[in-house]
């Protein structure tokens, strides 16, 4: 990832959680707030109501790649947090990179076409 950090640490994660916006479909949920700095910061939670250790790894690795190759497309200097509800747990690639796109995209964070 490029452009992008990994959120790590519980306060990171928390801060994203207290101060940023939210917004959900029937997949997962997103909080992002601005970090003021020129990198996006991604965190991706996956709980244990979700699955087995195998499921949530699926998720995570699903997560992240649909990222990665829509990251280009994404606005820089926010910090961004995907939660993953159960519904994922038998979800395709396609099905999550929907999802995770129609989040961006509700939540303002993709380059318009001519950028």
């Amino acid at each position: 990832m490029e452009f992008t950090e990994s959120l790590k640490k519980n306060h990171q994660f928390r801060f994203v959680y207290n101060r940023g916006r939210s917004i959900a479909n029937r997949l997962l949920v997103m909080y992002s707030v601005r970090n003021n700095s020129a990198i996006n910061r991604y965190g991706i939670s996956v709980s244990k109501k979700v699955g087995n250790s195998v499921v949530r790894s699926r998720i995570t690795r699903l997560l992240r790649e649909s990222y990665r190759l829509n990251e280009n497309s994404i606005l820089s200097g926010y910090d961004i947090v995907i939660i993953a509800r159960a519904a994922a747990k038998g979800a395709t690639y396609g099905e999550m990179e929907s999802a995770l796109m129609h989040l961006l995209r509700k939540q303002k964070l993709l380059r318009s076409k001519e950028d």
